[in-house]
């Protein structure tokens, strides 16, 4: 289950990714479809929340375009060797 960490209201435009960057800013970055342009894009900051990340957390943008994180899973079950 997600819990909002600060509400911002980005409104998402079509063919661009959306996340929150290392400073804790809403940024986004043109998508590569196809045989496009290759490696890394130009992000843009759209908004400026300023979260303050903690460890063992997915941070990302919801569908109201405010800032929500997830508790990431961790560990999981044993690989069986052959």
């Amino acid at each position: 289950m997600a819990e909002k960490v600060a509400k911002v209201g980005v409104k998402k435009e079509s063919g661009y990714l959306y996340f929150v960057d290392k400073k804790g800013n809403v940024a986004k970055a043109k998508m590569v479809r196809g045989g496009g342009k290759k490696g890394r894009q130009k992000q843009e900051v759209v908004a400026k929340p300023g979260v303050k990340k903690e460890k063992g957390y997915l941070y990302f943008i919801d569908g109201k375009g405010d800032v929500s994180r997830a508790k990431m899973a961790r560990g999981g079950r044993k690989k069986k060797r052959r």
